[in-house]
């Protein structure tokens, strides 16, 4: 008779938060900045079907990097909770912190599990109130770990160097305009060299607390971008042939593993199940 084979405890779950970490910093970083009149969400994202971020509720809006499927997923799984919360109840008993909470009980759970691999996604719930002291930011990671940011907070594969970017340049009370420049600007600094992210491939949007309907959720549009961001610095002539040093590819020759990218081999192929903004199913993206 074989020995059965043993793995600990603790092996087992440093194995498996390393290949979750590992998926996630596959992504290209996320960043959500508390300013004047509310939060806002940038994130450098070349798709425009695929969005990493989306509206949960009237003042709550989801973001996330890490797989697409997964994560879009658990958007889903959001909006139908609050939903059927603010129905049964009152729209007033929809809050960031209890759907973070609930993410976060999800997350835990498939994390502990032997029965599934984790998922590798990173999540951001976002809240605005009546003024700026009530904003919450909350991060959850793939273990189900919850923190309560202020000010900024920063997920995906340059996380660390995002961060460091903020920590040095954030100042409290910024209006939209400044707050744009500033998380922007942190997603293209690097530490070997900045870079000028086009426009086209940026995803942006806000919970603006001074919108006089319910809903405080909206998209930037791309064509307002420029206004917003005002005189940029020329992109070099090969820029655009600049690897992103957050996915690194073992084959060059192989499609990128960004969760954003609609060719991505693994979780780009999978459509989501509905349009983020009309709710129509999607077709397939293409390959």
């Amino acid at each position: 008779m074989s020995t059965p084979f043993y793995v600990s405890p603790e092996q087992l779950m440093k194995d498996r938060a390393d290949f979750a970490r590992k998926g996630v910093s596959r992504g290209r970083s996320l960043v959500a900045v508390q300013y004047a009149d509310g939060v806002l969400l940038v994130s450098e994202n070349p798709s425009q079907a695929l969005h990493k971020i989306s509206e949960l509720y009237d003042r709550i809006a989801f973001a996330a990097v890490g797989r697409y499927n997964e994560f879009e997923n658990l958007r889903i799984a959001g909006v139908r909770l609050a939903d059927m919360r603010g129905y049964a109840y009152d729209r007033r008993d929809v809050t960031g912190q209890g759907l973070a909470n609930a993410y976060a009980q999800t997350l835990g759970t498939i994390f502990s599990s032997g029965g599934e691999k984790p998922y590798e996604v990173e999540i951001f719930v976002a809240e605005v109130g009546e003024v700026p002291a009530d904003d919450r930011i909350f991060r959850l990671t793939f273990e189900g770990m919850v923190a309560d940011e202020h000010g900024y907070a920063v997920m995906g594969g340059a996380a660390d160097v995002v961060g460091e970017y903020l920590r040095q340049q954030y100042q409290e009370g910024l209006d939209l305009a400044a707050a744009l420049k500033l998380a922007v600007a942190a997603l293209g600094h690097s530490e070997k060299s900045d870079r000028v992210i086009p426009i086209e491939d940026l995803e942006v949007a806000v919970l603006d607390r001074t919108r006089s309907q319910p809903r405080k959720f909206r998209r930037v549009a791309a064509a307002t971008l420029p206004k917003l961001l005002g005189p940029r610095d020329a992109e070099t002539p090969d820029a655009a042939n600049v690897e992103d040093a957050a996915t690194p590819l073992a084959n060059p020759g192989a499609p990128s593993d960004d969760p954003a990218d609609p060719t991505d081999l693994v979780s780009g192929t999978v459509p989501p199940l509905e349009d983020p903004l009309t709710g129509a199913p999607n077709e397939e993206p293409e390959k």
